[in-house]
């Protein structure tokens, strides 16, 4: 966990990278509640997401599970070593194993510090 970094109740993390740009992930709470990550869908570069909806899907050995979008904006980049290597998203959750680049006009009011989100995650 990382105190620059933004958080979302659905587990993703957002990083400001500069202005109107950020990166998204999944946090490593998530990570290791998912267990080995296996595949990850991720959305078109040029796509629209927007916060609190479904922007691709991520699967284990455990399970498979939505991504949900902590932000609005359009999709600039997705990492591609996730797509082929998506054991990334354990062993590298905040570093290599990010999800994608979004342009954004404004943050959601609803996303978390690290200490909020680490309250959140051990109530």
């Amino acid at each position: 966990m990382s105190a620059e970094l933004l958080y979302s109740k659905d587990h993703e993390w957002v990083r400001v990278e500069s202005d109107g740009v950020a990166v998204i992930g999944v946090t490593d709470f998530a990570a290791e509640q998912l267990g080995d990550v296996v595949y990850v869908d991720l959305p078109e570069v040029d796509g629209e997401i927007t916060a609190g909806t479904e922007m691709g899907e991520i699967e284990s050995t455990k399970s498979v599970s939505d991504l949900f979008s902590p932000i609005n904006g359009t999709v600039t980049e997705i990492n591609a070593a996730v797509v082929d290597t998506p054991e990334l998203v354990n062993s590298s959750p905040f570093d290599e194993g990010w999800l994608i680049k979004v342009t954004y006009e404004a943050l959601p009011d609803d996303l978390l510090s690290a200490a909020d989100y680490k309250a959140f995650t051990e109530s």
